[in-house]
C-alpha cells in the first residue's frame, strides 16, 4: 500500500458476503444513478457495475485512479474522477456529471475520519441523495443510530436530517490491511427536513443542540441558561411545559423533543 493510502487512512474490503449487502441495502435498479465514494481497488465497483446503474466513483489516490481507469476501461457506464469528495460536494462539481436532483444514492467505505463532515456535506446540501449507504467505524454507526438516553450532537443532527439504520456489523478481519476497529454498513434515508423547516428555526435549532450539549455531563437547563444566556425561571417554565424533569441531560431528548423545545425558546433568542 502507498504512502498516500496510509495517509488517507484507507483500508480495503475484501469480504464478499458485506457486499452483498451493501447492493441489497442500496435497493439499486438500473436506472439509478449512484456517486461512489473512495472505490479504492474496484471491488464494491465492480458490484455496482453488475446492477446496471450509471456509476460516478470520486478517488482522491491518484496512483488509484490510474488502477481503475485501466481495470474498467471498458466500462461506459463507469465514470471515475480523481477529487477530494469534500471538495467535490463543495464546488457543486456534480452537477457538470448531471447529478442535479434528489434520485441519486450515495455508497462508499469510508475513511473513519471523514464521517462526521461527509454527512453534513450530503444530508445539508440542496442536492440531497434519495439514499446514503456508507461503510463506517461501528462505534460512530451506533452513536448516529442513538436513542434517548444515549442521544449525542452528531445523533441529534444526523436524525434531524434522515432515518438511518445499522444494517450489519463488519469485522475489521473483513479488510486489508486490518484497521484497529470493526465497522458497520450503515443505511441514511434523507426525509429532506431542511426544506421543510424555515431557515430561521433550522439556525436556532442547531444553536440550542450545540448549547446543549457543550457540557453533557451537566443539566441541561444549566447549559441552556448559561450558553443562550437565558434566565433560568424561563427554562423552568419551558421544562415544565414540556413534561421534561429539571435534572433532563441533553442526551436523554429525543429529535422531536428538541425541535418542541427550540420552537417554545424561538422567542427568547432571535
Amino acid at each position: 500500500m502507498s504512502t498516500l493510502q496510509k495517509r488517507l487512512g484507507q483500508v480495503f474490503l475484501k469480504d464478499k458476503g458485506t457486499l452483498e449487502k451493501i447492493i441489497q441495502a442500496s435497493e439499486i435498479n438500473p436506472e439509478d444513478e449512484i456517486l461512489e465514494i473512495g472505490p479504492g481497488k474496484g471491488i464494491l465497483t465492480e458490484a455496482l457495475l453488475q446492477t446496471g446503474a450509471k456509476i460516478i466513483a470520486v478517488e482522491k489516490d491518484q496512483e488509484l485512479v490510474k488502477f481503475l481507469e485501466n481495470l474498467f476501461k471498458n466500462k461506459q457506464n463507469l465514470k471515475i474522477i480523481h477529487a477530494d469528495i469534500r471538495d467535490f460536494l463543495k464546488n457543486k462539481d456534480y452537477t457538470k456529471y448531471k447529478i442535479q436532483d434528489t434520485k441519486y444514492k450515495v455508497i462508499g467505505n469510508i475513511p473513519y475520519y471523514l464521517t462526521s463532515h461527509l454527512l453534513r456535506l450530503l444530508l445539508e446540501n440542496p442536492i440531497k441523495p434519495k439514499l446514503i449507504v456508507l461503510m463506517i467505524q461501528k462505534e460512530v454507526a451506533e452513536r448516529i443510530t442513538a436513542q434517548p438516553p444515549k442521544m449525542s450532537l452528531l445523533s441529534v443532527s444526523v436524525q434531524f436530517y434522515s432515518q438511518p439504520e445499522i444494517i450489519c456489523y463488519v469485522p475489521k478481519t473483513a479488510f486489508y490491511p486490518e484497521p484497529k476497529v470493526d465497522s458497520a454498513v450503515i443505511k441514511i434515508t434523507p426525509i429532506n427536513a431542511n426544506e421543510n423547516t424555515d431557515e430561521v428555526f433550522k439556525k436556532i435549532f442547531f444553536n440550542i443542540i450545540k448549547a446543549g450539549f457543550r457540557q453533557p455531563r451537566k443539566l441541561l437547563i444549566n447549559n441552556l441558561s448559561k450558553n443562550l444566556k437565558i434566565k433560568k425561571d424561563v427554562l423552568q417554565k419551558i421544562f415544565l411545559q414540556l413534561n421534561m424533569p429539571l435534572n433532563t441531560r441533553a442526551q436523554d431528548l429525543s429529535v422531536e423533543k428538541w425541535a418542541s423545545l427550540s420552537s417554545l425558546l424561538t422567542k427568547n433568542i432571535v
